[in-house]
């Protein structure tokens, strides 16, 4: 019995030993790379579930089989993978026998004249609207200079002539040379300096670091409150504008 469904090749390049159809079958997937023997592959298509034997190949992607009737078919190897299991023919697959020196059909697309008219027409008004499009000249506005920009100062603080009480915590320990002295003067540096009346913030100040000073045994991070003056002298090579002034009544928080 013949079966119509056929693809015969009409060449192919036929296995002469069992192992090269084992090394061909290990890289198409049907066996496992450690497998040293065939095993056997059924036919199952087109109503049948017959065996059929690997004999050849047209390509890497067309096996060459041999069913029971003794006629050679091509097919895909992964369809004849999927055809190795046993509900294969309980399911639709999505591949199909591949066909071999099939001519493919060439679809003349030339159109028709009276496609090319509703073209035609719409061409003028294209080109109507694209013509009346006016171009549009637009200015290079030319940006001004920029100048560098100048650091503002801190706005100058109204300080009281008399003693005030005053709140600083201890911020650095250091020292600072002295022209009149072989020795550098020690020094103490506060931040969050203010006072409580006239209430007036006024930020870093220093004074020198008196024996009084020494006797409260202060540390970096300690509040004290004191009755001191307060006024305009930077400290030298320090960001420091205001002095404290003889510092008494002093207490630590």
């Amino acid at each position: 019995m013949q079966y119509s469904f056929i693809i015969h090749p009409s060449t192919y390049q036929s296995f002469n030993h069992e192992d090269e159809i084992i090394e061909q079958c290990k890289q198409w997937g049907l066996i496992s790379e450690k497998a040293t023997k065939l095993k056997a592959f059924y036919y199952r298509g087109n109503g049948l579930d017959v065996p059929c034997r690997i004999v050849g190949f047209v390509d890497n992607q067309s096996a060459v089989i041999k069913l029971e009737n003794q006629q050679l078919h091509c097919i895909h190897p992964s369809y004849l993978k999927e055809m190795q299991a046993s509900t294969f023919g309980q399911k639709t697959s999505a591949v199909s026998d591949v066909q071999v020196d099939a001519e493919p059909t060439v679809t003349d697309l030339k159109p028709t004249e009276s496609a090319q008219e509703p073209m035609n027409e719409a061409l003028p008004l294209i080109v109507e609207i694209i013509a009346e499009d006016p171009i549009v000249e637009t200015p290079i506005l030319e940006q001004p200079k920029k100048g560098k920009a100048k650091k503002e100062k801190a706005p100058k603080l109204e300080l009281p002539e008399e003693k005030v009480k005053m709140t600083a915590t201890v911020k650095e320990f250091t020292t600072v040379p002295n022209n009149f002295s072989d020795n550098d003067d020690e020094v103490i540096i506060y931040e969050a300096v203010s006072i409580e009346e006239p209430a007036l913030e006024i930020g870093d100040a220093w004074s020198s670091h008196s024996a009084t000073m020494k006797k409260l045994e202060l540390e970096i991070g300690d509040t004290i409150t004191f009755e001191a003056k307060i006024v305009a002298k930077k400290l030298t090579k320090h960001p420091v504008p205001y002095k404290i002034n003889n510092p008494s009544k002093i207490q630590k928080q």
